[in-house]
């Protein structure tokens, strides 16, 4: 497949780091993509994201973003858990919450939209309403947007996927609730990285750069997902009578100008294909706070992308592949539940955690295993599946 026909289109659907990872792979493999984005711009801010081991390195140096990610990286240093009094009583090493590399979110996601921004069309502040797929492609209507067609469809649109719910089913049939709800919310109060557990409900402050965090035990509740105000409240009374900064987090909440709520939940399709829409990233195999989260994001677009290069556009085919190898690969995004490790639900249960973290016999080999995870796929070298002349089609330089 020629990198430079640019006759195949593709539609992505979300702007965060799996969206903009695919539009990169895709363009350079001769396809021409737009970029559908509910927000108004790239969303800065937000938590660190992080990469672990040879696999998702070797996926940053392929797109030359490496040396940009690494410029980005945020310090790992250790937080500890503290009592109600502030008294330390455990250590969270930077490597658990930091993996090798790890970046705030908006940074990594400015740096790949950057690479993208000229060669690929985005549409901000905009969604898809409807997909309808025909013989030849699929017709897709937009909230503003005019009525476009196109040869391929891609979600890539975060656990509440718009593309899953319309190709796939209802969220409810693939989105499993975990028992537990986090919230990030930009209220300073001063010290350093701390972290305070009481039987179902964890809160923490990231020091001066980073929001801070919340985790707590919950039903599954119901709120407008577009009321902030809402959303606030039904935080301060999660934590309501809770001891530590509790009081002093709670106060400022109404002045936090960024904030985020939303259900610890599993993503749990059996394929991530249908017809010729596709899913990548959170929408296709999300586990919220799982850890793997980018990492998968990065190593999906690739794959997938890649896969379509391979079988020379032929979708059909490069599903087939880009399902049995991710199925594989995201099977580490199954089988956690952070909700648990972050906000146990009884005394004995944090106690439990902080040991875990505070000793090296036990935290060591879990460090082991899950770089092992990471690593757990034969990454294909898709480069030799490209004419000669676009080997060295350059990325965008900033």
């Amino acid at each position: 497949m020629s990198a430079e026909r640019g006759n195949r289109t593709a539609l992505i659907s979300g702007a965060s780091i799996a969206g903009p990872a695919l539009a990169f792979w895709l363009h350079r493999y001769g396809y021409d993509v737009t970029v559908v984005e509910k927000a108004a711009e790239i969303r800065p801010g937000g938590q660190a994201v992080d990469f672990k081991g040879a696999t998702h390195r070797s996926v940053l140096h392929r797109m030359g973003i490496l040396d940009d990610v690494r410029a980005a990286q945020a310090d790992s240093e250790d937080g500890v858990i503290v009592d109600a009094a502030g008294r330390v009583i455990a250590t969270v090493p930077g490597e658990f919450s930091g993996g090798e590399i790890a970046v705030p979110r908006g940074d990594l996601a400015r740096i790949i939209h950057q690479r993208t921004a000229s060669t690929c069309e985005y549409l901000f502040g905009d969604t898809i309403t409807a997909l309808a797929e025909t013989a030849t492609g699929v017709e897709v209507t937009f909230r503003h947007a005019a009525r476009r067609s196109f040869d391929l469809v891609i979600g890539a649109d975060g656990i509440h996927s718009k593309v899953r719910g319309l190709a796939f089913g209802p969220e409810a049939d693939h989105v499993r609730h975990l028992g537990y709800y986090y919230a990030l919310a930009d209220v300073e109060i001063g010290g350093g990285d701390e972290m305070y557990s009481e039987p179902g409900r964890m809160a923490a402050t990231g020091g001066p750069k980073a929001p801070a965090f919340f985790v707590f035990a919950s039903a599954p509740l119901t709120y407008d997902r577009d009321d902030v105000d809402q959303q606030k409240t039904l935080l301060a009374a999660a934590y309501r009578g809770g001891g530590w900064k509790i009081p002093q987090l709670l106060a400022g909440l109404p002045d936090a100008g960024e904030f985020y709520l939303d259900a610890i939940t599993r993503v749990t399709v059996n394929r991530y294909t249908s017809g010729r829409i596709a899913l990548v990233g959170d929408a296709a195999y999300g586990n919220t706070l799982g850890g793997f989260g980018t990492g998968l994001a990065i190593v999906g677009a690739y794959v997938l992308a890649g896969e379509l290069l391979r079988a020379e556009g032929e979708h059909t085919l490069a599903y087939a592949r880009y399902d049995t190898l991710m199925h594989g690969y995201a099977k580490v995004a199954r089988g956690v539940n952070a909700g648990r490790l972050l906000a146990p639900t009884t005394r004995l249960g944090i106690a439990a955690r902080n040991r875990l973290f505070s000793t090296a016999a036990l935290f060591t080999p879990l460090m082991r295993l899950v770089d092992r995870f990471a690593r757990d796929i034969d990454l294909p070298d898709y480069s030799q599946y490209l004419e000669p002349s676009s080997h060295h089609r350059p990325a965008r330089s900033e």
